[in-house]
């Protein structure tokens, strides 16, 4: 009888946010422990490797799944792919802060079930940037009417899970607001910072 083979992602320089030259072994010792990396700018190809790991991981069974985030920016179309493939995912997502995330990737740190920051990473409030569209006058068009959409879910998304009000959010967005983790997490974005020690009373008159 056929025993199926347990899944294993393809090679690391093909895999989103694996430097270049990490080992074969360090890779999948990862992918076992359900953690995906997703390092650098978000593109379309990214959007697609991290959205099929993330799948991948989702079928093997319903423990929760960590994406480590440490994108300081990228394409917004490309965020809610990966956002898209957050919200059909059966398991929790974990997404973990790792170092700076900004523009479009704050969309996929949103999605996410739970969402923890290490202690000296930062949040980058700020409109991504639309992409360059060449083409006719309509095709321009219809490109920067998506990206107003997509920008105007961004902030939708930020308020619900935040529940500040939307004005707010899209002021910062439009400052560029840069956010401590314990900023953060005062701010809604971040649950838990990983690595706080909560300070024992009993310790407290040593």
């Amino acid at each position: 009888m056929n025993q199926p083979y347990p899944y294993r992602p393809p090679d690391p320089s093909g895999i989103p946010g694996q430097p270049h030259g990490m080992s074969a072994w360090l890779e999948e010792r990862l992918f076992d422990r359900r953690i995906v990396l997703l390092h650098g700018p978000l593109t379309g190809p990214t959007a697609s490797q991290t959205a099929a790991a993330l799948f991948a991981l989702d079928a093997l069974g319903p423990d929760p799944v960590q994406l480590h985030l440490a994108v300081p920016g990228g394409d917004l179309a490309a965020a809610f792919a990966v956002v898209d493939a957050i919200d059909a995912m059966q398991a929790p997502l974990h997404a973990v802060v790792t170092a700076e995330v900004g523009g479009a990737a704050v969309a996929v740190l949103a999605a996410a079930d739970r969402r923890l920051a290490y202690r000296h990473a930062r949040i980058r409030l700020v409109e991504p940037r639309a992409a360059t569209i060449a083409g006719t006058a309509v095709e321009v068009a219809a490109a920067a009417g998506q990206y107003l959409r997509e920008l105007e879910e961004l902030a939708v998304r930020l308020a619900e899970v935040t529940g500040r009000p939307r004005s707010r959010v899209e002021d910062d967005l439009s400052a560029g607001r840069v956010l401590t983790a314990e900023e953060a997490r005062e701010y809604g974005l971040i649950d838990e910072i990983v690595g706080s020690k909560p300070t024992d009373p009993a310790e407290g008159g040593a």
